[in-house]
C-alpha cells in the first residue's frame, strides 16, 4: 500500500460527522483517503502518517462502530505508529466531552500527537425524534472542518507533523 499523509476514519449514524469527514477531505484533497471505520485496516494505519478520526458521540461515548475500529486495531499497530500526528471531529447532541476523552485515552495509548484542537459540533438534538433524524451542519462548520483537513494534510505533507 503506497504511504498517504493523511487517513480520515469515520463513522456516522445522521450525517452529521459524515459530512465533517468530507469537508475535511475536500480542504485535504488529494493528500487524504476518507475509510469508513468498519473498513479501516491495519495496512491502513500504516500506510498514513496522520489520521483524522470523526464520529458522533452516543450516549456519552464515540459511537459503536469507531469503537469496533479501535478495539479491531489496537493491538495490531500498537508500537508501529508512535509519534504520528492526530485530530478530532466529534457530533454530538449537546456535549461531546465523553466521545473526546475516549478518542484521547486512545491517541495517547497509541503515542499519537495532537496537532489541532478538538473539534465538536453540537446539533443541540435532545428529543428522540431530533436525535434520530438526518442533520443539516452548518457552513461554518463545514468550513471549520476543511481547515482542519487542509491544515493537517499540508502540515502532514511538508513533514511540520
Amino acid at each position: 500500500m503506497t504511504e498517504l499523509p493523511l487517513l480520515i476514519a469515520w463513522h456516522s449514524r445522521t450525517g452529521t460527522s459524515e459530512a465533517l469527514a468530507r469537508a475535511a477531505l475536500e480542504g485535504a484533497g488529494d493528500l487524504a483517503e476518507m475509510i469508513e471505520a468498519s473498513e479501516v485496516r491495519e495496512e491502513h494505519m500504516l500506510a498514513a502518517r496522520g489520521y483524522l478520526f470523526a464520529c458522533p458521540e452516543n450516549l456519552a461515548t464515540m459511537s459503536g462502530m469507531m469503537k469496533e475500529m479501535f478495539d479491531r486495531l489496537y493491538y495490531p499497530v500498537l508500537g508501529k505508529i508512535e509519534g504520528r500526528a492526530y485530530a478530532t471531529i466529534i457530533a454530538a447532541g449537546s456535549d461531546g466531552e465523553g466521545a473526546q476523552r475516549q478518542l484521547d485515552r486512545i491517541a495517547t495509548g497509541w503515542r499519537l500527537k495532537r496537532v489541532a484542537d478538538p473539534m465538536i459540533v453540537n446539533t443541540d438534538a435532545q428529543t428522540p425524534e431530533r436525535i434520530l433524524a438526518p442533520k443539516t451542519v452548518s457552513q461554518s462548520d463545514l468550513q471549520l472542518a476543511r481547515d482542519i483537513g487542509e491544515g493537517l494534510a499540508q502540515g502532514l505533507d511538508a513533514g511540520i507533523f
